[in-house]
């Protein structure tokens, strides 16, 4: 690229080779969000100690937030801590539910990876063009593109829907063929945001739809699917935020187990994005409870990353499967 950031200058990766070892061998690439430095360390330090692949996740907003001009450096510098903590590990940098072709582009320009471009609010052969229209340009250097068919209910950034629809599996042969877009996401009853399914007391929220993910898998067999709105909300956060000061009593996620047999799959990129919100706010609220004159960002910040690296760490290798495949 003339005047633009190759991926590859900053020692990332594409999806392309994690999610071929990922289906060969029976696991899940986590795709963890980030917001700021902090999280960020604490998601490299943590896949650093559990030996596992990573795609670091960005979503539009959160570009903004950490403003654009900052990302290539922080990605670059991610791979530069991974190399000084004794275990380089593959990464990606990933555009998370992309808006737009010129959104996508720009990230491809500055040092992006890996796209998705979110369509799937459009009609179907909208949602084609719009997605064939990335593909085209991000393949020219060799960026990998995710897309997604169905849509996930739940609130999580700027992705907003009051009810989900199931991705229907007749669509996704048509849509795989005519895109030829790299990885799908698709929607099986998983949703964004910490208060995924309004449940009673003891009683279990609504089971994955295995049977979409079974019949989308003998349409096109092979190819890498996705899930987003996958974190299962660790009730330990949950408690410790309430137990502090904070208020998140129907906090309720996808279910460990859901989770672990999805990575047997065709699925090999699963989006964890509230767990390390609510690890890190549940060890901020901690320390601010039990030192109210606390004012070094540092002596709460820290403990917040800890948590992080130890949430990381936990789902590479208890829920994912990924620990010890980098």
């Amino acid at each position: 690229m003339i005047n633009n950031i190759y991926y590859q200058d900053l020692g990332l990766v594409n999806t392309s080779d994690m999610f071929r070892q990922a289906m060969d061998e029976g696991f899940a690439v986590p795709a963890y969000n980030f917001n700021n430095m902090e999280q960020l360390q604490g998601i490299v330090t943590g896949c650093v100690a559990s030996k596992s692949p990573v795609i670091l996740q960005v979503s539009g907003s959160a570009r903004q937030y950490a403003h654009s001009a900052m990302l290539p450096h922080l990605a670059a510098g991610a791979v530069a801590m991974a190399e000084a903590l004794g275990h380089p590990i593959p990464m990606a940098l990933h555009l998370d539910h992309g808006s737009s072709f010129d959104l996508c582009r720009a990230c491809i320009e500055s040092g992006f990876s890996s796209v998705m471009i979110d369509g799937s609010h459009l009609s179907f052969q909208e949602n084609m063009a719009l997605t064939r229209e990335v593909v085209n340009f991000a393949h020219d250097f060799d960026v990998s593109v995710e897309a997604e068919l169905g849509v996930l209910a739940g609130i999580e950034d700027e992705v907003v829907a009051e009810r989900s629809h199931y991705t229907r599996p007749e669509e996704v042969e048509e849509f795989v063929g005519k895109t030829g877009v790299d990885s799908l996401a698709i929607s099986i009853g998983t949703s964004h945001g910490a208060y995924k399914f309004k449940v009673k007391p003891g009683e279990e929220p609504p089971p994955l739809r295995f049977d979409i993910l079974e019949e989308v898998e003998k349409r096109v067999p092979g190819f890498p699917i996705v899930l987003h709105g996958a974190s299962s909300v660790m009730p330990q956060y949950v408690a410790m935020i309430n137990q502090y000061g904070g208020k998140m009593d129907d906090a309720v996620g996808i279910p460990e187990d859901q989770l672990r047999r999805a990575t047997q799959s065709a699925v090999c990129k699963i989006n964890i994005d509230s767990d390390g919100r609510l690890a890190m706010t549940a060890a901020i609220r901690k320390v601010l409870a039990e030192n109210p004159g606390e004012f070094d960002p540092r002596k709460y910040l820290g403990p917040a990353r800890e948590a992080l690296v130890e949430m990381v760490q936990y789902k590479n290798e208890k829920v994912l499967g990924s620990a010890n495949r980098a």
